[in-house]
């Protein structure tokens, strides 16, 4: 018996089967978080290793190069990259995703410890931590005021907001920019330590000694007991001042004699400015399976409650929110939804002429899209851009099934039958052909869900909701859809004025198709050479198609890489940075910036190197995209002399906020002096492309260095450790942390350091003394000699070897496709063959899945021809449906051409969707044809009674799909762009191929049908 037949005879128990299905989505759906992509991050473990006073050189071959070696044989390892600088070594392992971050951060510790031997005795314990692949502050806070100090903020900062936010759920860290920490300063005059027989270090000994804090015990008596407690530490500059570090004579020498002691900032070479005022900022970073949504709305609701702790004329306000795209573009996303909807129950009244009728694939719409939360929640998915991108999508295909058990039953009802009998005919004839359009959809997205890498697993949510989807629209047209059908449908039905109209219309569309289909037939020789011109045309069309991961998204967010020459100080930067204010200014659309300067990429601190960010206004109100802003401020932000401003429009797909489009990493073996002389020749022809901005490369050997050479000789002469030097020369040029003071409640740094005035030229040296064993005071200049160089100030590796990473984004127009062709290209001619090309960032992800892709494409067309073959019992007539598949491949291409979209990940996707649904005509054509075949009618009468009676319903499930693609084709506002991709994938590529698909598979079904032989009779065995 058949499922709808059971159906029919019992409505309660079809209407309660899609009730329990609504219900269990529903259920599924309170559980379910919403984020703006899949978690996709990979495990990342990172060794980070300081040895003090050693060069970037020292780093790299005697710490970087042997924990690497360590490190190589972990399993997982997807690829290993290193920086070495100046006394920091930070080593990034990146696993493959399926890798447990948690084993694979174990793995990494035991093996740094094994070769914790072969390191240096004096380097500091590695430090090893899990960190995400993209630890970009997802909030920032800015605290300001008029009145306070910038040292009064960030302790403000540190007491009263940073702990309140860190422990809000899903928060990962909350970091301090432009924070200025108080200390006790403490700044020694070379002179007078000198005229006092002293020396910097006799000063910090003293330090050491004198400013401790110690239990003394307790007092018991008889009836009492008492702690006692001595204050031996020194906490207010008074009390350091007043401190004596010598007798000289019988008069007592205090530390106010040799220095001058005040409360400031430990450091002060970093600063944060937001709107064109001193700041201090919070950046909030979340956890890899966090929800920021859920994130920014626990931090609105507890920041009244912070506020109302903070002193009068503190203001704490968000600066900038990246979870405001991701909320705005979800609700644009279920707007789309909406009118997908409105859109697909037009097209279902135009063609039924009943609002009756049209109820019935309605009903399919919400119980199909519910009923996936389910499934979604059991498979631990989320609520995201590319799930909700399924829904939609899905809207057109749910009430496809629907659509033709309905209309076959209605075919049924015109020619005379009463509905009910109507229902058991019409659902009976297509059952067959519905399941075989849901296994074969459902069947498309199987080699997405196996998908490795972090593509896919993006896809893998979208591909199986939209499967998921799939599966329950067939299940309910072949329960829910005749039963309805039965009793609410009649004879009547569609004999209205207009519906009459409509009706002639579409009487005269299937007359035209009909004639017109008969003559393609009678010159159907004609459509093999059409064909091999359409396969041309693919071929051209395909290759005139520019490549991208992803189309670059209007996030209503800039972000801005900043670079001052090597060796510039905070003010210098700060300076410039007062230029770029203004710069900003001018532009209207432009609501808020900010910007921290003396911090680099990945938050190390670097003097020249800031980064910021610009915050747009509302999508509705302005007409320019952020591109087209980015793209607008280059030439004035490359007009501040001084420093060198990169806008960039953030990626796609989860990439941090300052990745380039292109990242391109050489891995050469030669010294980095070779090295670093091609790669000039590379970057001048890189440079002389106006079509790749932002040019970069991480090897510069141009920081200018003080190199501080040691005389061990006359240092051992004189009883002199290398360390005691080495000592002093860090107290003159760099400052010492010594001990700690208690202020205000909490410890802080003291803090030893040279008068800046005191420390300015080489010369200088001379009036910093060290003690020799005899007692005597011996000028740092005798025994210490200094010269001014330049040496690079990172040394790069990626997987065990000497790497450089060429990086850059590309203008309007460009793709990264022909971008990466270019610098490839300009490698191989600049660089020898011994140098190998790897890639990283969203270039790799690219790379990765446009070959992964191809596969995954192959493997679809493989799953769909099995699938038809084993449902057809034929290995020909699969053969007959896929070539439908490049017709309406060459309008899916066609329609991106058209409208300047790219070939990237969404419409790759949308392409793989394709091919399932334009398979589904060609089912309902072959299937239908072979039943009247098998009634006696030759070839070629039985496919053009198919195509007649099928006609109608090709063209109302076409007309559903696309018009419930159209909101995506044409959506405007927050992630508009990547919608795009898929609406004009499916609205071309459904539009051209249904059209072709009505010709051109009827020629093919005459040439390559084989009538099917009798089914073999199993003899009875007595």
């Amino acid at each position: 018996m058949y499922l709808s037949d059971i159906s029919i005879k019992r409505p309660v128990l079809a209407t309660v089967m899609s009730l329990v299905i609504v219900l269990l989505g529903l259920v599924g759906y309170t559980s379910l978080s919403v984020r703006e992509y899949p978690n996709i991050d990979e495990p990342v473990v990172t060794v980070t290793t300081s040895y003090s006073g050693a060069n970037a050189q020292i780093m790299e071959s005697q710490v970087t190069k042997p924990l690497e070696d360590s490190l190589a044989g972990i399993e997982g390892i997807k690829f290993i990259s290193s920086v070495s600088r100046e006394g920091a070594s930070i080593i990034n392992v990146n696993f493959v995703q399926s890798r447990n971050p948690d084993d694979a951060a174990a793995e990494v510790r035991d093996k740094v410890s094994r070769a914790r031997g072969r390191l240096p005795d004096d380097v500091d314990e590695p430090i090893i931590a899990k960190v995400e692949a993209d630890s970009s502050p997802i909030i920032w806070l800015v605290l300001s005021s008029d009145n306070l100090s910038g040292a009064q903020l960030s302790d403000l900062a540190d007491r009263y907001v940073q702990d309140r936010v860190q422990t809000l759920e899903g928060v990962a860290e909350v970091n301090i920019f432009g924070t200025r920490t108080y200390a006790m300063r403490i700044w020694l005059d070379p002179l007078k330590l000198a005229a006092y027989d002293l020396t910097a270090e006799d000063i910090a000994t003293v330090l050491e000694r004198q400013n401790v804090d110690v239990p003394s015990g307790k007092i018991e008596g008889a009836s009492r007991e008492f702690t006692v407690q001595s204050t031996t530490d020194l906490n207010t500059a008074e009390q350091f001042r007043a401190m004596v570090v010598a007798t000289r004579n019988g008069a007592q020498i205090k530390l106010a004699d040799v220095a001058t002691v005040n409360v400031g900032v430990a450091d002060d070479t970093t600063t944060f400015r937001y709107m064109g005022k001193q700041t201090v900022a919070l950046g909030i970073v979340k956890q890899a399976v966090a929800n920021p949504l859920d994130i920014s709305t626990a931090l609105k609701e507890v920041l009244p409650d912070i506020r109302s702790s903070l002193p009068e004329g503190v203001t704490l306000n968000i600066g900038n929110d990246t979870t405001v795209f991701i909320d705005v573009s979800i609700k644009n996303v279920f707007h789309t939804l909406i009118e997908a909807v409105v859109l697909v129950i037009l097209v279902i009244l135009i063609f039924l002429r009943s609002f009756r009728a049209t109820l019935i694939p309605l009903v399919t719409i919400p119980v199909s899209l519910i009923g996936t939360f389910f499934f979604m929640q059991m498979l631990g998915f989320s609520v995201n851009t590319l799930t909700l991108l399924a829904l939609v999508l899905a809207i057109g295909l749910v009430v496809d099934d629907a659509i033709v058990v309905l209309e076959n039953i209605f075919r049924h009802i015109e020619d005379g039958l009463e509905p009910m009998a109507a229902a058991y005919k019409g659902a009976r004839e297509i059952a067959f052909p519905v399941i075989a359009m849901t296994l074969t959809l459902a069947a498309v997205y199987i080699p997405i869900a196996f998908m490795e890498g972090r593509t896919g697993k993006l896809f893998t949510e979208f591909a199986l909701s939209l499967a998921a989807s799939v599966i329950i629209s067939g299940f309910v047209a072949l329960t829910l859809s005749p039963m309805m059908s039965a009793r609410l449908l009649n004879k009547n039905v569609g004999h209205g004025k207009i519906a009459q109209r409509v009706e002639n219309v579409i009487k005269k569309v299937e007359r035209g198709y009909a004639r017109a289909l008969n003559k393609v037939l009678d010159v159907r020789l004609v459509i093999v050479p059409v064909m091999l011109v359409l396969g041309v045309a693919i071929y051209m069309v395909f290759g005139a198609l520019k490549s991208e991961l992803s189309p670059l998204e209007d996030r209503g967010r800039i972000f801005m890489a900043i670079t001052g020459p090597e060796g510039a100080t905070n003010n210098y930067m700060n300076a410039y940075g007062r230029q770029l204010e203004e710069a900003l200014r001018s532009v209207d659309v432009i609501n808020s910036f900010g910007f921290v300067m003396g911090v680099g990429s990945g938050r190390l601190p670097l003097a020249n190197q800031g980064f910021g960010f610009i915050g747009l206004t509302d999508w509705a109100d302005r007409d320019v995209k952020s591109l087209d802003v980015a793209n607008m401020l280059r030439p004035k932000l490359m007009g501040i002399p001084g420093i060198l401003v990169i806008p960039i429009t953030p990626q796609s797909l989860g990439a941090g906020g300052q990745s380039r489009a292109i990242e391109v990493v050489l891995k050469d073996s030669r010294e980095y002096t070779a090295i670093a002389a091609d790669m000039d020749k590379l970057m001048a022809k890189l440079n002389a492309n106006t079509q790749l901005t932002g040019l970069d490369n991480d090897l510069k050997i141009n920081t200018p260095q003080i190199r501080v050479t040691l005389d061990r000789a006359k240092l051992g002469d004189l009883g002199i450790s290398a360390s005691e030097a080495g000592r002093a020369v860090e107290l003159m040029l760099a400052g010492r942390q010594i001990t700690r003071f208690k202020y205000n409640g909490e410890q802080y740094d003291v803090m030893l350091q040279v008068n800046d005035d005191q420390r300015v030229a080489a010369s200088d040296l001379a009036q910093i003394t060290l003690r020799a064993a005899s007692g005597a005071q011996v000028p740092l200049s005798n025994v210490v000699s200094m010269e001014t160089t330049v040496a690079p100030r990172d040394l790069n590796r990626f997987d065990r070897t000497r790497a450089v990473t060429v990086s850059s984004n590309v203008a309007p127009g460009y793709s990264v496709g022909e971008g990466l062709v270019f610098v490839e290209q300009a490698i191989r001619e600049t660089f020898p063959a011994t140098t190998m090309i790897d890639y990283k960032g969203q270039t790799r992800e690219f790379i990765e899945s446009s070959s992964s892709m191809m596969l995954t494409f192959a493997l679809a067309i493989l799953f769909i021809y099995l699938v038809l073959a084993a449902q057809f019992e034929s290995f020909v007539d699969p053969i007959i449906i896929l070539f439908t598949v490049p017709l309406s491949l060459l309008g899916a291409m066609l329609a991106l051409w058209v409208t300047g979209n790219t070939l990237n990940i969404y419409s790759q996707i949308g392409l793989i969707t394709l091919v399932g649904l334009i398979t589904k005509h060609g089912i309902l054509l072959v299937e239908f044809a072979n039943e009247a075949e098998m009634h006696g009618k030759s070839k070629l009468d039985a496919i053009k009674e198919s195509a007649a009676l099928r006609m109608r319903p090709i063209l109302m499930t076409t007309g559903a799909m696309v018009l419930g693609a159209v909101p995506l084709a044409i959506a405007s506002g927050a992630g508009a762009e990547s919608r795009h991709q898929l609406g004009w994938v499916i609205v071309g590529g459904m539009t051209f191929g249904t059209f072709l698909t009505l010709f051109v598979l009827p020629v093919i079904y005459t040439y390559l049908h084989r009538p099917q032989t009798a089914e073999m009779e199993i003899p009875a065995h007595d």
